[in-house]
């Protein structure tokens, strides 16, 4: 949602500010915003929209000092524009906030400190922060304990980070649902919503468990717990180079990490599989066949692309486990009351750890009873955290707010799962479903070879106002995955629907003006997909088709064609979708679209 990051040290606190928020801005860019004491107290420098415009200030009115937080900010109270943006000040200006996440009480606590006396400039929800720290200290409470006093007001989700210009050199920083992440520095710490931003100066790294709050100084990280009662908690080592992060001469980093899915999938399944002895091991995950025959269902619980995966991911347990499998958006599963006991295996699906929907949909499940894991690709996050078991998907940061690597990183994980599940079943000759998953990286270089051609049929078709996405079966979701990428960069109303059920509906908006992508590989309903878009080409519309290399009926009636590497049926969606991928980033660069940071999205939405 937005992104948070603050500093105290030696160096020069406003270059170290912008550039972690020039890391953590795919979260949040409705607007951005510093705050640096020095020698003249707290300075505030805040600006609309992107985090360029706040460049633009610094560069007219330059500010310096050694200690200080900044803010990219994705709106939720309040209009996207400078007044409203972060970091917001108490009446006096010494108090500073900045906040990621929801005050859920945040009227009732503003009508009484306007009662009080106090003089709100902001429509946030944040600024009531300020304010009520302020007013614990009238009575001369120390900051720290005014702080603490504070967060037992706070109804709601929240990052906060908190300085008193009167007292420099110590941030406050407390969680409570959105992620915080404190990097331990030497003679310097810093304090951020994500490990990114911390890399260029620690790999030592402390997670913040919902109802903490630390106290960070150059010399001293002091952890608290809700009871103020201090822990003692090692810090994690992260093996990240820094330089993963960053665009490495592509134009984009969406563009960059569709490149990077060879070395992503082999690394998700490199260490799981062993093709000579047929075994599937994870070092953070395990059953025995008896546990495992104690499942008598399986939910799975994703949001937006992650469900999409988990879609995939019902095709493949359900053939492996043979056992029903229910796919939940997180938004809704929690409210509908599921039926869930110690007998359902939940796997929440969850690219960062952190996306407040699936969280809170795993913490129902796990308080019904529900064996919990995750498969997410973020150390230490909170869906990790909670899990009793993880499938780490190791594809490396993920900086595109459009997921890519990510999703094709959990449908490899999936396949890895579904194989597990089947040698708990007793199946003992894995060896060659294990062969056709080490060979996918291989035939994704083959196609992304063919980039040039995507990019050609991007041109061609980029003035369409909308699209239509049709596949069956195991491509029904991958329907669904490129049309959703699609109307996330390029604006463009697009819709994934289910082949067969084309028919009932879809078929009326076809004509010469729709581009119809359909993923038509040679699966068992490979007939019935022809037949379908033979209904598309009837009533002319411009049919783009993804099928299997050298396809020679599909080129017969197709207008356009993108040749896919041969595989078996489970591992096709891997392949097939990034066709799609390609195709969205290049219609939207065609369109002028801001390709990293579509506007109104975020890359983690950490509040519901």
């Amino acid at each position: 949602m937005c992104g948070i990051i603050g500093y105290v040290g030696t160096r020069d606190v406003v270059p170290v500010l912008i550039g972690g928020l020039k890391k953590l801005e795919y979260r949040g860019y409705d607007s951005a915003g510093i705050a640096v004491v020095n020698g003249d107290g707290v300075e505030v420098v805040r600006a609309e929209g992107k985090l360029s415009n706040l460049e633009v200030k610094l560069g007219e009115k330059p500010v310096t000092g050694s200690f200080g937080m900044g803010h990219t900010r994705w709106a939720t109270h309040g209009k996207p524009n400078e007044n409203n943006a972060h970091p917001h000040r108490d009446c006096s200006g010494n108090i500073v906030v900045i906040h990621n996440g929801i005050i859920e009480n945040f009227l009732p606590l503003k009508q009484r400190l306007q009662k009080a006396g106090h003089e709100f400039r902001t429509e946030t929800d944040t600024e009531v922060v300020a304010h009520l720290i302020e007013e614990t200290m009238k009575d001369g409470t120390k900051f720290v304990d005014a702080v603490r006093r504070t967060l037992k007001e706070l109804e709601g989700h929240y990052a906060l980070v908190m300085i008193d210009g009167s007292e420099p050199g110590t941030i406050i920083a407390a969680k409570h649902g959105p992620p915080l992440v404190v990097g331990l520095g030497e003679n310097e710490n810093l304090i951020a919503s994500d490990v990114a931003p911390l890399l260029a100066y620690t790999r030592d790294i402390i997670y913040l468990e919902d109802g903490e709050y630390v106290v960070v100084t150059d010399q001293k990280v002091e952890l608290f717990n809700r009871q103020d009662e201090r822990i003692l908690r090692p810090p994690k080592r992260i093996t990240w180079d820094a330089v993963a992060a960053e665009k490495e001469g592509y134009r984009h980093y969406m563009l960059k990490e569709i490149h990077e899915q060879p070395r992503a999938v082999r690394d998700t399944f490199t260490g799981r599989m062993f093709e000579e002895s047929g075994e599937i091991f994870f070092n953070d995950l395990s059953f025995t066949a008896e546990e495992w025959s104690k499942i008598q269902r399986v939910h799975v619980v994703a949001c937006g692309t992650s469900w999409h995966a988990g879609l995939v991911g019902k095709f493949l347990l359900e053939d492996a486990a043979r056992i029903p499998i229910e796919v939940d958006y997180g938004s809704e599963y929690r409210y509908r009351n599921p039926i869930v006991d110690e007998t359902t295996l939940v796997i929440g699906v969850t690219q960062s750890g952190e996306t407040a929907d699936t969280i809170a949909g795993m913490q129902e499940a796990k308080a019904k009873g529900a064996k919990l894991i995750s498969i997410c690709n973020v150390l230490g996050s909170a869906a990790t955290r909670m899990s009793d078991g993880v499938i780490y998907t190791n594809a490396g940061p993920e900086i595109g707010v459009a997921s890519t690597k990510a999703f094709t990183t959990q449908l490899t994980a999936f396949y890895l799962l579904s194989l597990y599940i089947r040698s708990l079943r007793g199946e003992k000759d894995l060896r060659t479903a294990m062969h056709e998953l080490s060979s996918i990286p291989h035939k994704i270089e083959r196609l992304l070879k063919q980039e040039k051609h995507i990019e050609a049929l991007a041109h061609k078709y980029s003035k369409a106002q909308d699209f239509l996405f049709l596949g069956r079966g195991l491509h029904y979701p991958i329907a669904l995955e490129g049309a959703l990428k699609l109307k996330e960069i390029s604006y463009i109303h697009a819709e994934g629907y289910p082949a067969g059920e084309m028919k009932h509906g879809p078929i009326a908006l076809i004509d010469e003006n729709l581009p119809v992508v359909a993923i038509a590989t040679r699966t068992p309903v490979y007939e019935k997909v022809v037949s379908n878009l033979q209904e598309v080409k009837a009533r002319d519309g411009k049919l783009i088709a993804i099928c299997d290399e050298g396809d020679e009926s599909m080129k017969a009636f197709a207008d356009d064609v993108i040749e896919v590497p041969s595989t078996i049926e489970a591992l096709q969606p891997i392949l097939t979708v990034i066709p799609t991928q390609l195709l969205a980033y290049y219609i939207a660069l065609r369109r002028g679209c801001d390709v990293d940071q579509p506007r109104n999205l975020a890359k983690s939405v950490t509040v519901e």
